[in-house]
């Protein structure tokens, strides 16, 4: 999986309960990011794109975009809009498929 979006449908919002995930936000900017665990993130506002470091795999998304980083996933991270997400590293709900 590595890194993966989608547009959620709002059932998958409720399933998920994404308005009681923790929030995050973050100005224009570029960072290096590893995951110690799976992450999902639904994205109020912004604009990113995350590089895989390893492969150079790239990912792009922007509100409305339901996205996952997979565990151990070492990435960079290009904040092209100030971004502003609900996350998640609770995987009862699996994955965003």
């Amino acid at each position: 999986m590595k890194m993966k979006k989608k547009i959620p449908t709002e059932d998958d919002l409720e399933k998920f309960n994404v308005e009681s995930w923790g929030t995050w936000s973050k100005e224009v900017s570029e960072f290096d990011w590893s995951y110690g665990d799976t992450e999902t993130c639904y994205i109020l506002d912004g604009e990113v794109e995350v590089t895989d470091s390893n492969t150079g795999d790239k990912i792009e998304f922007k509100k409305g975009d339901l996205v996952q980083f997979e565990k151990g996933l070492k990435c960079v991270w290009n904040v092209k809009r100030p971004i502003r997400k609900y996350y998640s590293f609770d995987l009862k709900f699996g994955d965003i498929d």
